[in-house]
């Protein structure tokens, strides 16, 4: 773990977007997880932050829904990325998702969701159904 904070770019907001029912229906999560759009991004990196003083929010159509600090995390940025590390080959680029200290909650097409860190900046993203084909 001590190596892994010399690899690590920065830190920037992410929406970890998963289909319930999906889930429910496939035996691995690829598609639930893995589906266009399911992991929007931004606004923008940070790359001089201190990883384990970051407070995180999530809102659901404006009400908090989640708030947690990452210090409360199970593990460090640093445990994580050097713990994947060791199973797969990371190459620049590569983003990592940490999970969040909260449980989710279900969202519906219409919804409006915004993952904050507050000095970071604030992620939006609309919850919307799959067109019918």
């Amino acid at each position: 773990p001590q190596e892994a904070p010399k690899y690590i770019l920065g830190y920037t907001c992410g929406n970890d977007v998963s289909d319930r029912a999906w889930q429910k229906d496939d035996w691995t999560f690829w598609r639930a997880k893995g589906a266009d759009t399911f992991a929007p991004v931004g606004p923008w990196i940070d790359t001089d932050v201190d990883p384990q003083k970051l407070e995180m929010i999530v809102r659901l159509n404006g009400e908090e829904v989640q708030h947690g600090h990452t210090e409360e995390m199970l593990f460090t940025f640093a445990e994580i990325v050097s713990y994947i590390s060791q199973q797969v080959t990371l190459r620049p680029g590569d983003l990592v998702f940490s999970g969040s200290t909260g449980v989710t909650v279900a969202m519906k097409p219409g919804d409006l969701v915004e993952v904050e860190i507050p000095s970071i900046g604030v992620l939006s993203n609309p919850v919307e159904a799959e067109a019918a084909a």
